[in-house]
């Protein structure tokens, strides 16, 4: 896979304890652990970030009807938590899911892959030639979504993508 973003780099390892707690807010509506969870991103990104340069977070968008179903999009409120911190503005509605896509927890690497294929765009309002545009989702696995996220900006014009997730799968 030809990756669109310059880095990803992760506050954990989605695993134990710390994997069934973002299961358990991200799926159950568990909100009470989110000071936690973004604490947890916020410690590991801000010593990087504090010394980088960054336009905008652009947190991983669910498609609507996902989103309406489960109620908020972690990777938005992470973001939001995460822009407090650090200063950089986010722009939630930079990134648009165009279609529905099934869940990639079952998906091979390749499936993942061809699963997001051309399923985000950039909403044609903002325009982010020349900008620094920083990814933010929940959980970093294979980085399909996360590629196909950047190819959009790329594509829009953005001259740097990169992510920052909450946890990274094993």
């Amino acid at each position: 896979m030809d990756l669109a973003f310059t880095s990803a780099r992760s506050a954990v390892t989605a695993k134990g304890v710390v994997l069934e707690l973002i299961h358990r807010y991200k799926y159950q509506r568990a909100l009470w652990l989110e000071p936690f969870l973004a604490g947890l991103l916020i410690r590991q990104a801000l010593p990087v970030l504090s010394s980088q340069k960054w336009d905008v977070l652009a947190p991983v968008p669910l498609f609507p009807a996902r989103q309406r179903q489960r109620e908020f999009n972690q990777a938005e409120r992470l973001a939001k938590n995460l822009s407090q911190a650090t200063h950089i503005p986010v722009e939630s509605r930079l990134l648009r899911r165009n279609r529905p896509t099934p869940s990639q927890t079952r998906l091979s690497r390749f499936q993942r892959a061809d699963n997001v294929r051309n399923a985000f765009n950039v909403n044609p309002r903002f325009h982010i030639e020349g900008h620094h545009v920083l990814l933010v989702d929940d959980v970093f696995t294979t980085g399909a979504t996360t590629n196909a996220c950047a190819r959009a900006l790329k594509k829009a014009g953005a001259a740097q993508v990169a992510v920052w997730t909450l946890a990274r799968g094993i």
